[in-house]
């Protein structure tokens, strides 16, 4: 439920009604959400923490939350030691928050995901769940618009709204193609059995781009990320030495070492020079450095603060995953049915990939190895070029015309008799 922000500095500005009385102590926190500390803490080191400083919700932990802290790292706060830094924040989690109440009983569809569908869990795996809602027909009226998706307090369980799901799925996307067509999937009103029974329809070759291409771009990607947390490592080591190297003499060890050729040496000075730009930008958005700049990055180095993992660490969690894109992409071109759940010997890759015990390289080289199956399977496809759009169309009609039915006639259930109250806008002078 989002509402455009308006100045309500003048006469006639929009409010939502009550948003004023809300308990910034009393809202949801979601994940990434800046806060304020309300309380002093020391850390485990002794290290002193004072009231005022702000932080990045990391996530829910033994009933209250760890939060990131720019150059200390991750610390345990209670829910009501923290407030959200921004009033927009307070308002956003409190739509969230109210839009999972009031629309949960209208969800038609839901599905367990991830790891355990894909038959790739252990004991410390999340349980994910995705799903597909119905909005009431009075949600689609009024000025306050309605909710596209639910999200649950910690994150691990999403419902899309019909149309946003039939929209994903004609563009094949993987999360949401997932969702339909996991034997788990169960309809939990007879709306849910008409994705279920239409779900062919949103099946093309398009998967071949949205799974296969995809998976092979993103592993490209952590490759070249793990390359760059290498150099990371390098660079402060660099500035921890006596006396502190300046940008340009870390800028000159980067080009000798960096193993992407330049046309020139000006050229490769400024590539490394970008690069450490790069770094305590990226670092600053994790809340690890004090300030955008250089002079923050060096000062991070030589502080002792929380380091990222070292590059010699890194185990992308998500690479197995994108091997098993392919895989699913390559058997569903090439028989017209899907296949999540791992076997065999992918099977046992793929777990031993998911406990780093195999390095980013060889990962790059196993999906460089599946590609010319995933092409050939492409060429060899006898899935449609395109989706149904046609029969897409139908069942979003369908699924509108019997939402309103059940309005109009006032059934028992969540979009009849039962069905929540529309948020309403309401228009006043500001005071």
């Amino acid at each position: 439920m989002s509402d455009s922000p308006k100045d309500s500095s003048h006469p006639g500005a929009a409010r939502i009604r009550g948003l004023e009385q809300v308990d910034r102590l009393s809202v949801l926190l979601p994940h990434g959400t800046e806060v304020t500390t309300r309380v002093e803490r020391l850390t485990s080191g002794g290290r002193r923490i004072p009231q005022g400083v702000v932080g990045r919700v990391v996530r829910a932990k033994d009933g209250g939350l760890d939060i990131q802290i720019v150059g200390v790292g991750e610390v345990w706060f209670a829910r009501d030691e923290l407030v959200p830094r921004r009033p927009g924040q307070v308002q956003f989690a409190q739509r969230r928050e109210a839009a999972w109440n009031a629309l949960g009983p209208c969800v038609v569809l839901e599905t367990r995901v991830g790891s355990h569908a894909w038959g790739l869990a252990n004991a410390q795996s999340d349980v994910d769940v995705r799903g597909v809602f119905a909005l009431p027909l009075s949600w689609n009226f009024g000025l306050v618009e309605a909710p596209h998706d639910l999200v649950s307090a910690d994150g691990s369980t999403t419902y899309w709204e019909a149309r946003k799901t039939v929209e994903q799925a004609l563009r094949a996307d993987p999360n949401t193609l997932e969702t339909l067509f996991v034997p788990g999937a169960r309809a939990l009103d007879e709306l849910g059995e008409w994705f279920l029974a239409e779900r062919e329809a949103f099946v093309s070759q398009s998967i071949f781009g949205s799974f296969g291409r995809y998976a092979m771009s993103q592993l490209d990607k952590l490759t070249r990320s793990q390359r760059l947390a290498e150099h990371r490592d390098l660079l402060l080591e660099w500035l921890c030495e006596d006396p502190t190297p300046d940008l340009d003499e870390v800028a000159r060890r980067l080009a000798d070492i960096s193993p992407r050729g330049a046309p020139t040496p000006e050229d490769a000075l400024l590539a490394a020079k970008t690069y450490v730009k790069q770094l305590y930008r990226s670092l600053s958005d994790q809340g690890l450095l004090a300030a955008n700049d250089f002079a923050a990055l060096t000062a991070y180095a030589r502080g002792g603060g929380q380091r990222p993992p070292s590059a010699r660490e890194l185990r992308p969690k998500n690479a197995y995953n994108l091997l098993r894109l392919i895989a699913t992409a390559t058997g569903w071109l090439r028989h017209g049915e899907p296949v999540f759940e791992a076997t065999g010997a992918l099977k046992a890759r793929l777990l031993d990939i998911k406990a780093g015990q195999v390095p980013l390289e060889d990962v790059l080289r196993d999906a460089e190895a599946m590609a010319p199956e995933l092409e050939a399977a492409r060429q060899e496809s006898r899935l449609p070029e395109q989706p149904d759009y046609a029969r897409a169309d139908r069942l979003l009609r369908r699924v509108g015309d019997e939402v309103a039915r059940r309005w109009v006639t006032k059934v028992a259930g969540p979009w009849g008799h039962d069905a929540p109250e529309a948020p309403r806008m309401e228009w006043r002078d500001s005071e």
